[in-house]
């Protein structure tokens, strides 16, 4: 499909990109029109150049330098860089007709003519959105006008929030689209709208359209306010401007009678004076997007509707009243309208709007699908599909192909290939990028171009079934990683897989029966096998000569709230983070796990996440024990991964890939200002090992261990402390012969970069 997107900082481009594959609670919409929403999409574009972006928000620096310590100037710089040419999908207001419906929905179907929104949903030839994010559009309302729901919906939740009575006075402050929808529902609950913007333009289009004054913005509005209110002030002020100073909240400040309210609606600095809050005894609301359900993945994502006895205006009920409100003509929609564009004339309409002084104000793309979905309704060709969907778009100047070269290809285009796996594969000679596969098509094909892949997709099997892959790098997200390995294998392909390999003792199972019955390689994502600092940790004690003591503190703040590792129902930190450091143990050790007794912090509050926050004690064949201290509380200037070995005569201990402390009979210390994580020597090895034939240092049998240690520490936690008993021989019997576990401790040293399988 075509696509409007945003490349690099600010220029705005229309290509192709393969059409989304709807997945569970979500349908796929083919736009006749969509409105791009000047306000948040344009703040999105940095036409002033880098240095401009810097000056007004200097904290990017600071972001950009605390990156680097984590991941080096090399990937940092490079990933800087990317930012002048990667792919950003801008948009989400629009209306067109279901193209296709997953069958978790059941209230719409093909052909239903709807509004949809949803950040992220873009500018496209086919949108896939949340069934929460749909509404019906009744017959009266053309696809012009349903393309403004989503903003509608904003204002909407706006006037809700304030709550406003008949006769109240209400100052709407900034007079941009969504200024004027706000304007004219706040005089449909019965306020009486007074309407200020800087634009004279703008303030003579809402008084055409229904305010009851107008006011100029500037210095005298205040006193133009007290002087229509006799002198008392407005009992509610809705700040709908966009402005980096605090002005417009300021002001709303001053224009607000005693204990009256001021409601923000626009990207505003919020600075106000305490005495004047205080005086006043001001009422200060914040209108948050849709309204209820808005950024609740529950809700949004995986289509769970609020009860309507508890919650009666939710985002899509609101969507669903504006609709209503535009079909029977109480909100006029057409004077607000100023430019149509075709969709390939993507690019003009956002210099239209970019334009300083522009008198813009709705801009609409227009779709080709307008005319055939004007001929289906009218039912002039009978039959004839809306529109298409491509599942594969081919990059012309990769597609020629590497005759002789390993070919991989990426499923899954998150940001551990991007500054990792990547990076490490176009290290290596004779080694490319052929194919990207993705579920968002801007995001693949900016890897795509980025990397060289020779086409980019949506569809998983349309990746497997391209002959010339040689092996599919799985780095999607946890719960999809044994699904997608498992089919890779079985089309031939060799795989490396991210952690965790899986999820369930079963999903282990069947990796480990597959990967010896296809005799292709799987290596798993355990990179600190490795990291030079941990394999000399190794080394060093590989020279005990008895059993050892391990003990491993993490902290991971970053894995909490909304973040989808920290959700327990696709395995949490524990079995999506701390495998690391379970599979790091046994590969330490060279030992087989026997029991683990685990404690976790309460898992009767929604924060901190109880179950991802736990000590875990670990029993050896050999003797050896080992403590895991796994927390996503703590605070990011805590450190993050402390790993302390001891056994007789023999210390040491590793930070964050930075530090390592040697203590024998004399103390060493080394270290290093960046991190080295392993990740390239990780890869080099799986490459060669695929090109040869042979299994992984990291077979799917360690991480078969490691997910059934994880799986046994929750257990353990869940039934208060009881000892768990690991028995991977038991979990590998039907596939023994592919398991290769680790022997008991054999007193040799382990070569460098050549860790135990």
């Amino acid at each position: 499909m075509r696509q409007v997107l945003r490349k690099g900082l600010k220029d705005i481009v229309v290509d192709e990109v393969p059409d989304p594959i709807v997945r569970p609670h979500h349908v796929l919409v083919a736009p006749a029109f969509s409105l791009i929403s000047s306000g948040t999409e344009t703040a999105d574009i940095h036409r002033d150049g880098i240095l401009k972006e810097v000056a007004d928000n200097p904290s990017h620096v600071r972001k950009v330098l605390d990156v680097m310590m984590q991941n080096g100037p090399a990937g940092t710089i490079r990933e800087v860089r990317a930012k002048f040419s990667d792919y950003a999908v801008l948009g989400y207001s629009g209306a067109g007709v279901v193209i296709d419906v997953h069958p978790s929905v059941t209230d719409l179907a093909v052909g239903d003519r709807v509004a949809y929104g949803g950040q992220g949903t873009g500018h496209g030839e086919c949108i896939m959105t949340g069934r929460n994010l749909v509404a019906r559009l009744p017959d009266e309302v053309p696809f012009e006008h349903a393309c403004f729901a989503t903003l509608g919906s904003i204002a909407l939740n706006a006037v809700r929030i304030a709550n406003l009575s008949l006769g109240d006075t209400v100052v709407v402050v900034g007079l941009g689209l969504v200024g004027q929808l706000i304007a004219q529902l706040a005089r449909l609950q019965g306020g009486s709208v007074i309407a200020t913007d800087l634009n004279p333009t703008r303030t003579a289009l809402a008084r055409e359209m229904g305010a009851d004054q107008i006011v100029a913005g500037g210095d005298g509005a205040e006193a133009a306010v007290a002087s229509l209110t006799g002198g008392r002030g407005a009992d509610c002020v809705i700040v709908a401007a966009a402005a980096k100073s605090a002005a417009p909240a300021q002001a709303a400040l001053r224009m607000v009678r005693d204990r009256g309210r001021i409601v923000v609606v626009g990207a505003v600095e919020m600075s106000f004076p305490w005495e004047q809050m205080y005086m006043k005894e001001v009422q200060l609301l914040m209108a948050r997007a849709y309204g209820p359900g808005s950024y609740d993945p529950v809700y949004e994502q995986q289509g769970r509707d609020y009860p309507l006895p508890y919650v009666r205006w939710t985002e899509n009920r609101n969507m669903e009243e504006f609709l209503r409100l535009v079909g029977t003509g109480r909100v006029q929609l057409d004077p607000l309208i100023t430019h149509r564009f075709a969709l390939d004339e993507a690019p003009a309409a956002y210099d239209v709007i970019m334009t300083p002084g522009t008198t813009s104000l709705a801009v609409l793309l227009r779709y080709p699908a307008a005319d055939r979905i004007a001929r289906a309704t009218e039912d002039v060709t009978p039959g004839a599909p809306v529109y298409a969907p491509t599942r594969r778009v081919d990059i012309p100047a990769n597609a020629a192909g590497h005759p002789g070269k390993f070919k991989v290809a990426l499923a899954g285009a998150g940001n551990i290939s991007r500054w990792a796996h990547l990076p490490a594969l176009k290290a290596l000679d004779d080694v490319v990028l052929h194919a990207v596969y993705s579920s968002g098509g801007a995001r693949g094909k900016s890897y795509g171009l980025r990397f060289g892949a020779a086409f980019v997709t949506s569809s998983y099997d349309e990746l497997l079934r391209d002959p010339n892959v040689d092996a599919v790098l799985v780095a999607s997200r946890n719960q999809h990683h044994a699904r997608e390995t498992l089919a890779a294998l079985r089309a031939g392909k060799h795989v490396f897989v991210e952690k965790p390999m899986a999820l369930t003792e079963d999903e282990c199972r069947e990796i480990v029966a597959v990967e010896r019955d296809t005799g292709r390689t799987v290596m798993v994502g355990f990179n600190r096998r490795f990291a030079p600092f941990y394999v000399e940790q190794k080394r060093q004690l590989a020279r005990r000569s008895g059993p050892a003591v391990i003990n491993c503190r993490v902290n991971s703040p970053g894995i909490s709230g909304g973040y989808w590792m920290a959700d327990p129902a696709i395995g949490g930190a524990i079995l999506g983070e701390a495998c690391h450091f379970t599979d790091l143990f046994a590969w330490m050790l060279d030992s087989e796990p026997v029991e683990v007794v685990a404690f976790s912090l309460p898992t009767d509050v929604p924060e901190p996440v109880g179950i991802n926050n736990m000590t875990a004690a670990f029993r050896f064949a050999d003797g050896s024990v080992a403590n895991l201290t796994y927390c996503t509380v703590g605070s990011r200037t805590s450190g993050g991964e402390r790993v302390e070995a001891f056994a007789a005569g023999v210390g040491v201990v590793t930070e964050d890939f930075k530090r390592l402390v040697i203590n024998g009979s004399t103390r060493r210390t080394r270290s290093r200002m960046f991190a080295d994580k392993g990740y390239a020597p990780q890869m080099a090895e799986f490459v060669a090992a695929a090109r040869g034939g042979r299994p992984s240092s990291v077979p799917a049998s360690a991480g078969a261990r490691s997910t059934l240690m994880c799986l046994r520490m929750i257990e353990s936690a869940q039934a208060g402390g009881r000892p768990m008993a690991i028995d991977l021989a038991g979990l590998l019997a039907p596939a023994a012969a592919a398991a290769a576990p680790i022997d008991a401790w054999r007193g040799d040293p382990t070569p460098a970069l050549t860790p135990a399988t």
